[in-house]
């Protein structure tokens, strides 16, 4: 077996029984709700400059390149229902979570390794508290609760960047561009764009959390866990995303 396959086996290994281990302690008492709203501040409210600028940012050149694009066709109505559809349902919740995955993936993993490599994990497990429930479920919920929310937001931000340049670049009326958003998306668009997100939420917090409390070589390991998390992290919302795309798709056609 290759040196590469292993470290993937081991990585599937390794949060496969974290994820055990949460899903375990999260039945116990008690819960620290002051850790998770801190969390859900640090993960969501400070992640809302990132967010914004990335969906708005993104909104704006999906408008500008369709219409060059499609104005050579004659096609220049049809920019409201692709650009919204194609924000709600993909580029949305997909950008912002592998900004996410960027900031606060590379957040949780140098915080946590620091802990580790200075022995904080060891003196909260000697003082009998369980470092899964005090360190990692305040993540992980953060992750859960703030993500879906910002995703939400991030599409809102995205369809109003379409329609700056919709109507001072392309001379789309406003009020036209609005009824044709509106007309176009329906709930299972929006079910299908942020009910990913959730996945993407644990591809973040659960990699992050088992590269931190797994750190080995002093400061110089935590930089590299900290690489290797957010890029792990990517590949999996990447690659989750195709096949949540598929099952979102195959439910809509059996429903």
């Amino acid at each position: 077996m290759k040196l590469e396959d292993s470290q993937i086996l081991k990585l599937a290994g390794g949060t496969t029984m974290l994820s055990k281990q949460v899903a375990s302690e999260l039945m116990r008492r008690p819960l620290y709700f002051k850790l998770i709203t801190e969390q859900i501040y640090q993960i969501g409210i400070r992640s809302m400059p990132l967010v914004f600028v990335t969906a708005g940012s993104t909104g704006m050149v999906m408008a500008l390149q369709f219409g060059l694009g499609l104005e050579k066709f004659g096609g220049k109505l049809y920019i409201p229902k692709i650009v919204s559809i194609s924000i709600v349902r993909e580029m949305g919740p997909v950008f912002t979570c592998l900004m996410l995955a960027a900031r606060v993936g590379a957040g949780i993993t140098s915080e946590i390794g620091s802990m580790t490599v200075t022995q904080q994990i060891d003196a909260i497990r000697a003082l009998g508290t369980s470092p899964i429930k005090k360190i990692v479920i305040p993540r992980v919920l953060g992750c859960l609760i703030a993500i879906p929310i910002l995703a939400t937001a991030a599409n809102f931000v995205g369809i109003i960047g379409g329609l700056l340049v919709g109507a001072n670049d392309l001379g789309l009326d406003p009020v036209f561009y609005i009824q044709k958003v509106l007309n176009t998306l329906w709930l299972p668009d929006f079910f299908s764009g942020v009910g990913k997100t959730p996945f993407f939420a644990l591809f973040i917090a659960l990699n992050a959390c088992y590269f931190g409390l797994n750190v080995k070589g002093g400061t110089q390991g935590v930089g590299n866990a900290t690489t290797r998390s957010v890029v792990t992290s990517s590949i999996c919302i990447l690659v989750g995303d195709y096949f949540l795309t598929k099952l979102f798709w195959v439910l809509e056609q059996w429903l």
